[in-house]
């Protein structure tokens, strides 16, 4: 049976509207004081007629099959791995927090005590240092 625009919509009719109005705002087809208004309106309707007026001046969206995202040629993307980034913030992380160790330990002492950090940071630094620059190529993304 047909829906007929005097049919009373149900609480799923009016998800599966919000859901074509999100995604018309995300592709720019309506801007985001149109789409508040539209879901203002949306969840104050009652009939399939007034549901149809939200979107009647926009295409026809199938949320079960969207369309590919249409890719540029891929980008040489210069930089680091994201994995050696994360390796060189841990590093600053810890040697950040060794350095203010140490220089609690030295104010209280009331005399600068042999600067230690330097055997936590240099050793893991050079390390680190030697892959980064020696290192080979980030690994190549699965798609």
């Amino acid at each position: 049976m047909a829906n007929s625009p005097e049919m009373r919509a149900s609480d799923a009719d009016r998800d599966r509207v919000a859901a074509i109005l999100r995604e018309h705002a995300a592709q720019g087809r309506i801007t985001m004081d149109e789409f508040n208004e539209r879901l203002e309106q949306l969840y104050t309707s009652k009939t399939y007629g007034e549901l149809a007026k939200l979107t009647s001046d926009l295409p026809d969206v199938d949320l079960r099959h969207p369309p590919a995202k249409v890719s540029k040629s891929p980008e040489r993307r210069g930089g680091m791995h994201p994995g050696m980034k994360a390796a060189w913030g841990a590093w600053a992380t810890a040697s950040g927090i060794n350095w203010v160790i140490w220089l609690i330990v030295s104010i209280t002492a009331e005399h600068v005590i042999y600067p230690w950090p330097l055997w936590v940071m240099g050793p893991w630094g050079v390390i680190l240092l030697v892959s980064t620059v020696f290192g080979g190529p980030p690994p190549k993304k699965h798609r």
